[in-house]
């Protein structure tokens, strides 16, 4: 994940996400840094563009946040809503764990 961070470190700060600047942010950080991982990280990134892969990202504090006032604003005589907001939590969980998934096969 370290190496992943400093990509993302990089890319708030302006800055070109290429090998050594991802060695030296992970070398301030106080990590070995594997050369293989970072090159393979760059590839990896040089077609992404971070900004709408982080807009397009699930995230975990947004879906608490987004089912909450839905089940407040139900009327409490009624299961079917209960059923939905139980399906969406089970769908948005399936969704963050592929999204994990496909983090994970960048470090093998």
């Amino acid at each position: 994940m370290e190496y992943i961070y400093a990509a993302m470190l990089l890319h708030k700060a302006g800055k070109e996400i290429n090998e050594a600047n991802v060695t030296q942010v992970l070398t301030a950080a106080g990590i070995n840094a594997d050369a293989v991982r970072v090159k393979a990280l760059v590839a990896s990134l040089a077609d992404v563009k971070i900004d709408e892969a982080i807009k397009s990202a699930p995230t975990m504090m947004a879906a608490p946040a987004a089912t909450a006032p839905a089940a407040s604003a139900a009327p409490a005589g009624e299961a079917k809503p209960k059923e939905d907001e139980k399906k969406k939590k089970e769908d948005e969980k399936a969704k963050e764990e592929a999204a994990l998934e496909g983090l994970g096969a960048l470090f093998g």
